[in-house]
Formats: C-alpha cells, structure tokens, sequence
C-alpha cells in the first residue's frame, strides 16, 4: 500500500454524528434569533470548528452569540449522543483491517477532545483510538480549511504529509487535506460528490475504502 498514515475525520466518517449535530445546531441557534435550517447548518459549519459558528454569525448580523453557546450546545449534543449516536455504518470492520495489516491510523478533528470522546464512549469506539491517536482542532491556531490540523496530526505521527490518506466527508476537510499536501478520499454518503471538489476519490460507503486504500475486506 502506497500510504503510510491514514487519517481519519470524526464526525461524519467514524461516528454518525452529523445528523444529530446539524439538527442542534439549527434549532439553537434559531432558537437565538438567527434562523437557520437543517439544510444551512450543513453548508455553512459540517467540518468545522465551534469558532466558525461564532465568526459567520458576527460577520452576517453584527451579533455576538452568548457566551455560554458552546457549552448549551455540548450539553445538548452530548445527551443526544448518549441516546442515538452510532458508529458509521463499516467503520469498524475498515480499522480492523488497517490494524490487521499494520498500518497506522488516528484522527484528526474540528471537535474538541472532549466531544470526540463523549461520542467514542457513546457508541462504542474508544477501542479503536489511543489518545495520542487523537487530534482536535483545539490543538492547533487554526481549524479546517486550514491544514494546520492535518499537518500537526501527521508530524505527531511520524509521517511526511506526501505519504498521508485522509478520509474526509465535507468540503472544508477536503480543502484542508489538499492544502496539507495529502491524498483525500472523499465520503458521500452525506455530501454529494460534486459538493467536495478536489478529492483524490470518491466512496459512498466504508466498505468501499479497503479497496482504495490498497488492500481488500
């Protein structure tokens, strides 16, 4: 296999989170003044970090949201995880084979360690992750689309940013992977095709990505 770290988003691509979050983030932050759909969520924030809801409602309507806004938002997230949040669809089956043919892993995130790992325990992935396979936006100045994450998580690792695979599942992931230098298989089992320009390939489902990845189920 030609790579020598994949790296993995979270949300979207090793837990089925975007539903639920996009779903909260709308109704709260309409519920604040700022009507905003399902539909808005997704376009505007999906892969990014918490900053960014508060620097596209400043820059648009000239408000500061409260102060407080990340904490209501992960209380109400996190008890939506403890409900319904499960693993994506063949995600475990895909690190299972990575672990099996010796080849590193971890991820790297727009959420903070402490939503990553909310969800890890909710559905049953922390087996998955060491906590030095885990990064998060918090660890560096700047989130997505930005590379600054993707770069950090591969200096960590170990590996040059030209031997990297990321998995990625929206649009500013997939700008932030290109602008690492790194490969980036787009997932679009959320988000079109056509809505991630620039993706080295393409799957609309996990267990397509062994394939990809060099090596077969």
């Amino acid at each position: 296999m030609g790579y020598e770290l994949v790296i993995f988003d979270n949300d979207g691509v090793l837990v089925d989170s975007e539903p639920l979050a996009n779903t909260i983030l709308s109704a709260y932050l309409t519920e604040l003044g700022h009507p905003t759909t399902y539909e808005d969520s997704l376009r505007d924030y999906m892969g990014s970090a918490v900053h960014r809801v508060h620097d596209l409602v400043l820059e648009r309507t000239g408000q500061r949201l409260p102060e407080d806004f990340g904490r209501v938002l992960n209380e109400r997230l996190f008890a939506a995880f403890e409900r319904e949040l499960r693993p994506v669809p063949g995600v475990t089956e895909v690190l299972g084979e990575l672990s099996a043919h010796g080849v590193p892993y971890c991820l790297a995130s727009s959420s903070s360690h402490e939503r990553i790992r909310v969800g890890h325990r909710a559905c049953g992935m922390g087996e998955w992750f060491e906590e030095e396979w885990i990064f998060s936006a918090e660890d560096v100045g700047r989130g997505k689309p930005a590379p600054d994450l993707f770069l950090h998580a591969a200096d960590m690792m170990g590996v040059a940013p030209s031997r990297c695979v990321v998995v990625e599942d929206s649009r500013l992931g997939v700008e932030a992977a290109r602008a690492a230098g790194m490969d980036v298989f787009a997932y679009t089992a959320m988000t079109p095709a056509a809505d991630l320009p620039g993706a080295t390939a393409y799957f609309g489902e996990m267990k397509e990505l062994p394939a990809l990845l060099g090596f077969g189920v």
